[in-house]
């Protein structure tokens, strides 16, 4: 099959490779529909993990299913359904707890597991024509038949459940206001979120100005950090209180005021010093226990200096972690289909999986209003 390979550094390239075959009783395979490309995935594409060239990228995924192991019980070919990025088992002492995102049985030493990402286990990815859902009766979600609303139910996989997530650990209640760091699509997705658990007042900040609209478009209050400190300008919003709640969706890439080059911390310290005294922080936003391009010798090891001090002094709460997609992803998906959500307006474009290697090369230098895209991999 066709499917998009890592080969170093800011090159991927398509490439044939062995086909996905059932390995156990549990395990469907799926005709791989719908791929979505996410910011975590240039984490690797940029050389900025310990990923080695061969990886088949690709953990958003929605697609067909075309075979079932004879263990399956919920699922028949030709099931419309969508995968959680995290691999679970479901039956672990955290997936019973709910936390699928740190499954103690699919990545054994680790806790969690996902496909197609360096570290987290032998789960081929999905920006291919077809994929290995193990644990398929518990992984798999289904959707209605046909193709409607399919860019909506591809953002299920990660960045819709995701950007809920940032809320989750935040605590965001109806009537409190929120501040977003980052408008790309985990943002965008968090501040989407934050408006539907009812939020009085949303803010986004970032410096691009295609997501700067986006913001605005959804009825966000949009915030260049390069016209000044974000959490002063919050502030000027909100009568010098700053937010009741904050959600970082950038992570250990974040730039530097003014500056072209990285702050490892800042978000996260900009977020001690916008939230009020009491409030609550989430962080989705991807942190890492090594950066090998980190700028400093602290950050390669993980290490950041972050406000602690200010954190404990403001009595302020923060949770972290990747998405237990499979928390939300059911709810979610009744809310598109009955029409109360629409989180496809991130997408902004939708290509065959020949384009691919384009399409990472605009999205990594956030070009021609590459925001989100999604891989058509059996499109013409």
């Amino acid at each position: 099959m066709r499917a998009v390979v890592y080969k170093g550094p800011f090159e991927v390239a398509i490439e044939q490779v062995e086909d996905p075959r059932i390995q156990h009783p549990n395990d469907v395979i799926v005709r791989v529909t719908s791929t979505a490309i996410c910011g975590s995935d240039l984490h690797m594409y940029e050389g900025r993990t310990a990923a080695e060239p061969g990886i088949v990228f690709g953990h958003e995924n929605l697609g067909v299913v075309e075979e079932t192991g004879e263990g399956v019980t919920s699922l028949s070919r030709g099931d419309r359904v969508v995968m959680p990025f995290n691999v679970a088992c479901g039956f672990c002492k955290n997936c019973t707890a709910g936390f699928t995102g740190f499954c103690l049985t699919v990545n054994p030493g680790f806790a969690g597991g996902a496909y197609g990402y360096v570290a987290m286990g032998p789960y081929t990815g999905g920006q291919a024509e077809y994929v290995r859902v193990p644990y398929a009766d518990f992984n798999c979600l289904k959707l209605p038949e046909g193709t409607e609303k399919e860019t909506d139910f591809v953002l299920l996989a990660d960045i819709f459940p995701t950007g809920y997530h940032g809320n989750e650990l935040a605590d965001v209640r109806p009537g409190e206001s929120v501040a977003v760091y980052g408008g790309g699509p985990v943002g965008l997705m968090a501040a989407y979120s934050a408006m539907l658990r009812g939020a009085s007042k949303v803010f986004v900040v970032d410096r691009v100005a295609e997501r700067l609209q986006k913001a605005e478009e959804i009825g966000a209050v949009p915030i260049d950090f390069t016209q000044g400190n974000p959490a002063e300008q919050i502030k000027e919003h909100t009568d010098g209180q700053g937010t009741d709640k904050g959600v970082d969706a950038v992570g250990y890439q974040a730039q530097a005021q003014g500056e072209d080059r990285e702050e490892p911390a800042i978000v996260l310290n900009s977020l001690v010093e916008t939230v009020r005294p009491t409030g609550a922080l989430g962080v989705p936003g991807l942190y890492v226990p090594s950066d090998p391009g980190g700028p400093d010798d602290q950050a390669k090891k993980g290490m950041l200096m972050v406000s602690i001090g200010r954190l404990f002094e403001k009595g302020l709460r923060m949770g972290t972690g990747q998405c237990n997609v499979k928390r939300y992803n059911r709810h979610l998906r009744d809310m598109i289909i009955e029409g109360r959500a629409t989180p496809s307006f991130v997408v902004s474009h939708e290509l065959p999986l020949d384009q691919a290697p384009t399409a990472y090369e605009k999205f990594d230098k956030r070009v021609e209003g590459y925001t989100k895209v999604v891989l058509h991999p059996h499109a013409a």
